[in-house]
Formats: C-alpha cells, sequence, structure tokens
C-alpha cells in the first residue's frame, strides 16, 4: 500500500523530472562575441538580417539554382501557437533558437529537430497586443534576449532557457509592448517599444548584456527642451507614437546604428497635430554609445495615412556618378524607393522613385521633403481616398539585396486603395488612440496583387518582377548560389526564384502561410533552409478584406511550424 506521504515525494520527484526535462543542457555552446557578430561565419545565421546592414545575404551556395528543384523537408517543429509567426531561426554552431506568438523561446538541434529547451513566458492577466506575434532573439555570449509581450527585456541562458536577467521598459497597461527583435551591439542589448495604436510615446532603450544595467533610453517623439520638439503643437508629443517595432541595422566602423519609426498618433496629422511631428515615420542614427540620435531623414512629415516606416534602412555601397556612396536604402510604405547617404553620420536624401502606383505624392523637395496633394490630406469627418491603401508598396516584411547581382528584392503590394476618415478622440491609457476608420479595395480584380520584384539601385530601374494572384507579406532571403527565397502568398507556398531572371526554379506548400523571416545555415558540411509557417496580424487581416470583395474564401489555415529543407541528392 503506498501512503499519503509516498504519493506526496512522487509527485514532487515527477514535477523535478519535468522541470529538469524541460531546461535540458546545450552542449559545447559557442559564446557569440562583438566580433562575430560583426564578422559572421557563413554557416551561421546570428542576427536579424544575418549581418549589421541588414541584407538578409548569405554567401553559402551549396543550394544552388543547379540543384534547387531537388530541395525536400528534412524536419519540421510545430510550436503550438497559431498567429503570424514572424522570427527568422537563428543557428549558432548548430543550434538554433525561434519565437513565436505568446512570447515564447524554442532552442532546438539544427540538424535533428530534437527540442533543446522551451522558455514559456507566464503573461499578466489582462495583457493584451495589437499585433500578437514576436520577431526572435538576440544572441550575445552565453545569453538570448527576449522581447515580451508585457514590455520587458528578459536575458535566458542559451544552453538550458533559465531567466538571468530582466528589465522592465514601459506599462504594459498603457499600451506599451515589445515584438521586436533587440539588437545586440558593442555588448548592449537595445530594445525599441511598440504600441503607436494606443498613444504610447516611441523610444529605444539600451541595457548592459551581461548585467541588465540601463546604459540610455532615446525618444523618439522629442520632449521639451529636446530638439525636434517644436514639431509639435502644445502637449501633443506626449502621445505621439513613433513606435519602434523592427530591429535596426548598425554601422561597426562608425558606431550608428539605424533605426525605422512607425505612425504618429492619432492618425490624422493635418487634424489632431499640425507641423512635422519628429521622429514620426522617419529612419533615425542613433549612437550606440550615448543613444544620442545624430541625424535623421523624415519620409512623411506630418504622416496622416498610417504609413509606418519601420522597415530597417539597408546599408548598401551603391555607385553613383563615379564614386560609391555608403547608402540606406529603403523600400517605403508610401510606395517609393528611397536611397539616402549616411555619408559623415548623415541621412541625406539622394533619389526616390515609385515602386508601386500611388497618388499622394506630387514630387520632391531637393532635400527629399515630399509635396503632396492636398486633395489627398484626410480630415475629420470626411472620408479621403489614397493610393497604395494603409498597408503600403511594403509592411514590415524586409526586402534582400544580393551583392552578387547587384540587385534589391521587394516583397510589394501594388493594385490596391484605401481611404482614412477622421473622427474625434481623447488619450485614454492602453485604448485606442487612432481617431480614424479606414477602408480598403483592390483596385483591380483581375490583376495580381502581390509581386517580388528586383532593382537596381546603381540605375534606380525595375530589372524584373514576378506577380502573384494574392497579396505578398514574405520577407525575402538571399544567397550565393544565385537564389531568391519568399513565402508570403496566401496559397500556402514557400519558394525559391533564379536571383537573375526571377524564374521560379522550387516551390513547397506549407500547412499556413509563409510570413516568417527565412534563413540558412550550414552544420556539418550540409546546407540547410529554414522558415516559420504561421499566417496571422496584418496578411490575415488583408486576407480578409480582399475575400469579402473577391469572393475568396475568408480563412487561411492557422498553427505555427518551423520548416527546414535540405537538398536531397
Amino acid at each position: 500500500m503506498v501512503t499519503r506521504s509516498a504519493k506526496k515525494s512522487l509527485a514532487v520527484l515527477f514535477v523535478a523530472l519535468l522541470v529538469s526535462l524541460s531546461f535540458a543542457q546545450v552542449r559545447d555552446y559557442n559564446p557569440v562575441t562583438d566580433e562575430r557578430l560583426n564578422n559572421p561565419e557563413p554557416e551561421n545565421w546570428l542576427l536579424y538580417r544575418r549581418t549589421h546592414d541588414a541584407s538578409g545575404y548569405s554567401p553559402l551556395d551549396s543550394i544552388n539554382r543547379e540543384n534547387v528543384a531537388n530541395l525536400t523537408p528534412v524536419w519540421t517543429f510545430a510550436t503550438g501557437v497559431v498567429s503570424g509567426h514572424q522570427s527568422p531561426p537563428l543557428v549558432n554552431d548548430g543550434v538554433m533558437f525561434v519565437t513565436t506568438p505568446e512570447a515564447q523561446v524554442i532552442a532546438l538541434d539544427a540538424a535533428s529537430g530534437d527540442l533543446l529547451w522551451r522558455y514559456k513566458r507566464e503573461l499578466p492577466p489582462g495583457t493584451t497586443m495589437l499585433h500578437h506575434t514576436n520577431r526572435g532573439v538576440g544572441l550575445y555570449e552565453n545569453l538570448v534576449f527576449l522581447g515580451t509581450h508585457d514590455a520587458y527585456v528578459t536575458a535566458l541562458d542559451a544552453r538550458n532557457g533559465e531567466v538571468v536577467w530582466e528589465q522592465k521598459l514601459a506599462e504594459t497597461t498603457e499600451g506599451y509592448y515589445i515584438t521586436m527583435m533587440p539588437l545586440v551591439a558593442e555588448g548592449k542589448v537595445m530594445v525599441g517599444i511598440s504600441g503607436g495604436e494606443r498613444g504610447v510615446r516611441g523610444f529605444i532603450e539600451a541595457f548592459d548584456a551581461l548585467t541588465g544595467e540601463r546604459a540610455w533610453k532615446t525618444y523618439t517623439v522629442p520632449g521639451p527642451g529636446e530638439p525636434g520638439n517644436e514639431t509639435w503643437p502644445g502637449d501633443t508629443w506626449q502621445h505621439g507614437g513613433a513606435a519602434v517595432w523592427v530591429t535596426g541595422s548598425y554601422d561597426p566602423d562608425t558606431g550608428i546604428s539605424y533605426w525605422g519609426t512607425g505612425n504618429g498618433g492619432p492618425w490624422l496629422g493635418a487634424a489632431t497635430r499640425p507641423g512635422d511631428n519628429l521622429y514620426v515615420t522617419s529612419a533615425v542614427a542613433v549612437d550606440v554609445g550615448t543613444g544620442e540620435i545624430v541625424s535623421h531623414f523624415q519620409y512623411q512629415p506630418n504622416d496622416t495615412w498610417d504609413w509606418d516606416e519601420v522597415s530597417t534602412p539597408m546599408l548598401i555601397d551603391v555607385e553613383r556618378d563615379g564614386r560609391v556612396i555608403p547608402a540606406a536604402v529603403h523600400a517605403a510604405r508610401s510606395g517609393y524607393l528611397y536611397l539616402l547617404d549616411r555619408s559623415n553620420g548623415g541621412l541625406d536624401f539622394v533619389e526616390a522613385v515609385p515602386y508601386v502606383y500611388q497618388d499622394v505624392f506630387l514630387g520632391f523637395e531637393e532635400d527629399g521633403r515630399p509635396i503632396y496633394d492636398p486633395e489627398k490630406i484626410p480630415w475629420i469627418g470626411e472620408a479621403t481616398d489614397f493610393c497604395p491603401s494603409l498597408w503600403g508598396g511594403k509592411d514590415w516584411p524586409p526586402a534582400a539585396y544580393n551583392p552578387d547581382t547587384k540587385l534589391l528584392y521587394i516583397p510589394a503590394n501594388d493594385n490596391h486603395c484605401g481611404s482614412i476618415e477622421g473622427t474625434e478622440v481623447e488619450y485614454v491609457a492602453g485604448q485606442s488612440y487612432t481617431g480614424a476608420s479606414t477602408n480598403f479595395w483592390i483596385v483591380d480584380e483581375e490583376a495580381p496583387i502581390g509581386e517580388l520584384q528586383a532593382w537596381n539601385l546603381e540605375t534606380m530601374e525595375e530589372v524584373w518582377s514576378v506577380p502573384f494572384e494574392s497579396h505578398n507579406w514574405g520577407p525575402v532571403l538571399t544567397t550565393g548560389g544565385d537564389l531568391v527565397f519568399m513565402g508570403g502568398t496566401n496559397d500556402r507556398y514557400f519558394r525559391a526564384f533564379d536571383a537573375e531572371t526571377g524564374d521560379i526554379l522550387w516551390e513547397f506548400r506549407t500547412n499556413s502561410g509563409v510570413t516568417g523571416i527565412p534563413t540558412t545555415f550550414e552544420v556539418d558540411g550540409t546546407q540547410y533552409i529554414a522558415v516559420q509557417s504561421g499566417y496571422g496580424v496584418d496578411a490575415a487581416s488583408m486576407h480578409s478584406r480582399i475575400a469579402r470583395q473577391l469572393g475568396w474564401d475568408p480563412d487561411v489555415p492557422q498553427g505555427g511550424v518551423v520548416w527546414v529543407f535540405a537538398v536531397n541528392e
């Protein structure tokens, strides 16, 4: 007969066993140093876009245009979570880290798919976020850094998933939360805040990566006495938005990081916050050592169309007029492709050309300031039409640049427009602060919507384009094997394209739509392609609006899965 005390002892033993199984030790973990982050090995993927320049390029070429047709799945891992799976699978010497909605971090054996450990954050009751996603972890030494839905940055031990330190950035009850992968550089971990639709005041905060000690905090909406505050009337700066949703790029030679910022609050700038409203919808250059904003370029002064410009400026050397420009390149939500000169720490306008149809800008002043059509500026109580819609020519999914082909690959959406009508709104902490209602439509129901475009940055001309019936929310990967990889369409396909011509060389239908960032890595001489499939957030919202107009099935299958492919010889 088993006594009550014996049963209790067995229960305690069982719980202890479960805890130990959930924190398996990663053997021989290779610490991630600043040197490795600045010059990552080709076989690894240690950063958001593999390198600090945000190019999304890998030199690996074992998978190439000759053999990519033989690409097959070698393992999968179901995350157990629905909604938008958008993080890149990072790989450090055979150890893979992915994140999911609900602030989950999963460590896997990159070659076999075996679970090494899993971290599930317990969110406080009442935690809400408008964008139910997470875009990945940062790596440094033996630590893994996660930004959470309840506005913390948490450092986990990369070997077992145990919490080492964490810091609170803001109050989630006031609308603040985090979706981005932290940027790690110069021994610091930097995190931007989300929540621009809830009247937050955007900022980037840096911490000592090893100790969690606060290093600096820089607001993207300047307060009284700070340069740029004069561009905000009265106290509108207090809830001005300019959230930072996506990991910044970084130049190790200058110590400057580059970030994109989101919309203002409320959405209708002319009606509610007249002025340029720095640093809304801008690229900002931030000194990593001090947090000082050393330069900026504002794509839409007084933005009033919800055209967030949160995508990371890509740091690409571009030859123009006989000289090489250290450029910052950005395919803007407004539908314009921008080339900026970041010489001497600046962000100076060089050129902008439309890559999809738009009807708001009439042209540009010499310094790159757009000239708006006054008929396209919305006001309270009246609806105003504009193209492209609030989802823009390209939303957050990153483009990629291949230094071999010298082409930029843009995941674009065309053939869609929308309208905004302003409404009266008062700030209530944690509540919607958009002050607008919107509409959306496809212009030509017979024409394609999504595209993968290839652009020559030296001439600022489109080289080729692949159209899709579906809209496109696919982050792009390009490789030394003359390939481009992208998902993003609602037919659930993940595809490989010829980097020179755009020809589709391979496609595989996954369980759900692919809005995750593809990566590639190598273990024991074998090259792999990895991506997360899991449809949700804005891609699903855009799908539902198109479905109502075009009669599509209103649903795309849900469920997060990590897919890893290799060539079957």
